[in-house]
């Protein structure tokens, strides 16, 4: 009986977390604006649920920034070597 020990390279890849400065900003941006916007939204302000929303898309604009920069996972600037 012969077993076949090579593994394939589809899973031999690391898998990315985003453990990364740009992932770290984006994703902390965009929970104050779900937050801010919650808070908002039981309390039917309606204005303020909008500001949240505009917030979340801040955030997705600082981490593609950021990524560009060199800042996400792998970059040059990441400080780590992912």
């Amino acid at each position: 009986m012969s077993q076949n020990t090579e593994i394939d390279p589809v899973y031999a890849e690391e898998i990315g977390h985003g453990n990364s400065i740009a992932a770290w900003s984006c994703v902390l941006i965009m929970t104050v604006g779900f937050i801010v916007g919650g808070i908002a939204f039981a309390n039917l302000a309606w204005s303020i649920v909008w500001v949240g929303c505009g917030i979340v898309v801040l955030g997705l604009i600082v981490g593609a920034i950021l990524k560009a920069a060199g800042f996400g996972v792998g970059g040059a600037r990441s400080g780590a070597s992912h």
